[in-house]
């Protein structure tokens, strides 16, 4: 396992804690964080019983945070009751932002138009809440891009695992949204000009798990330990030093989530 240097610390900021594929070993899986430098962490949630769930996991795990929203994939089920658990959850102090929402017309799990809906309320309800929102967008580049120019005044927002097109990223850029690199900067190439091109103070990493698990981890499970191997290829690609690009993304992501005067 690749380690941190000099007590450098860094900052997951979106995986999936609640996944399944955690439940024998979870403990064991944050101590490993902990012991490779990933001492913020925010846990991403699906739906509103994933949402409690993440929620309780971050009341008793230090550093942990949480989000309450609908993923696009279950868009289907979108409704003014769902949307208004969403809401309740989104009340706890533990939650820090909205999401996963977005589109993703990849996989078209749930219907488009249902996508949409379903994305427009929570960008509706983050500018109500004053909170930021986490993006999905696979395959809806333009939609996606038309949603953020139109909200993106009102709304702190992040693309999560971003994958690339000059159209969304400017115009998450033009909104002074963040962007976020998973480990599939390790192993997509053409990823690289694109984190190159997001402005130092706009950068997050992070790890998605138990999904995407990056070079040289490919295969297995990821958890958030292997948040090193990312942050190694960021700093690579930036020509900086991995404490450089462990800091700034650290500070971004505490940023982003409102962190910045937390323990």
């Amino acid at each position: 396992m690749t380690g941190t240097g000099g007590g450098t610390t860094l900052f997951d900021s979106h995986l999936h804690l609640t996944a399944a594929r955690f439940v024998p070993d979870l403990d064991e899986v944050v101590q490993r964080a902990h012991a490779n430098g990933v001492r913020g962490m925010v846990t991403v949630a699906s739906d509103p019983e994933d949402a409690g769930e993440a929620v309780a996991l971050a009341a008793r795990t230090p550093g942990m945070w949480a989000t309450a929203g609908l993923h696009p994939h279950a868009a289907d089920r979108t409704s003014a009751s769902l949307l208004g658990e969403v809401e309740r959850i989104a009340g706890a102090p533990e939650v820090v932002a909205l999401g996963e929402t977005g589109l993703d017309f990849h996989y078209d799990n749930a219907d488009r138009a249902a996508q949409l809906q379903n994305f427009e309320a929570h960008l509706g309800m983050a500018a109500r809440l004053g909170l930021p929102i986490v993006v999905h967008s696979r395959s809806a580049e333009v939609e996606t891009a038309e949603r953020v120019r139109e909200y993106g005044d009102g709304v702190a927002g992040v693309l999560h695992c971003f994958t690339g097109g000059e159209a969304l990223l400017g115009a998450a850029l033009e909104a002074d949204w963040y962007v976020s690199f998973s480990g599939l900067i390790t192993f997509v190439p053409e990823l690289a000009d694109w984190a190159r091109e997001v402005p130092s103070d706009r950068l997050l990493i992070e790890t998605d798990a138990p999904y995407l698990a990056p070079v040289p981890r490919r295969g297995r499970r990821n958890e958030p330990a292997y948040l090193t191997h990312t942050c190694e290829r960021l700093a690579e690609v930036r020509g900086i030093a991995f404490d450089e690009a462990a800091a700034l993304t650290t500070g971004n992501a505490r940023r982003f989530y409102g962190l910045k005067d937390a323990a």
